[in-house]
């Protein structure tokens, strides 16, 4: 797991507190503009943790780019992350 855990619970903790303003936005009554906004940046911030966490175990679990010895295989994995970064975002 990540070196930096209390980050990441932070993450999840502040996207806890979005999912329980959309709930409270439902219960009173808000307009569907204003839910669906609150919804989409939930899911860009549950992009980001996911993308986080996918670098994360390719980095400690498949292959670091910054300590791989062969060019093309450091190659090929940063590209695997900026393509994914692209994706996510």
């Amino acid at each position: 797991m990540s070196k930096d855990t209390a980050k990441l619970v932070s993450r999840v903790r502040r996207l806890q507190g979005q999912l329980e303003a959309v709930s409270r936005q439902l219960e009173g009554g808000a307009g569907c503009g204003d839910v669906l906004q609150l919804v989409a940046s939930i899911r860009g911030a549950l992009n980001g943790l996911t993308l986080e966490l996918i670098d994360d175990h390719v980095r400690h679990h498949v292959i670091d780019p910054a300590r791989e010895a062969d060019p093309a295989k450091a190659k090929g994995a940063s590209d695997l992350l900026a393509v994914l970064r692209t994706y996510l975002k």
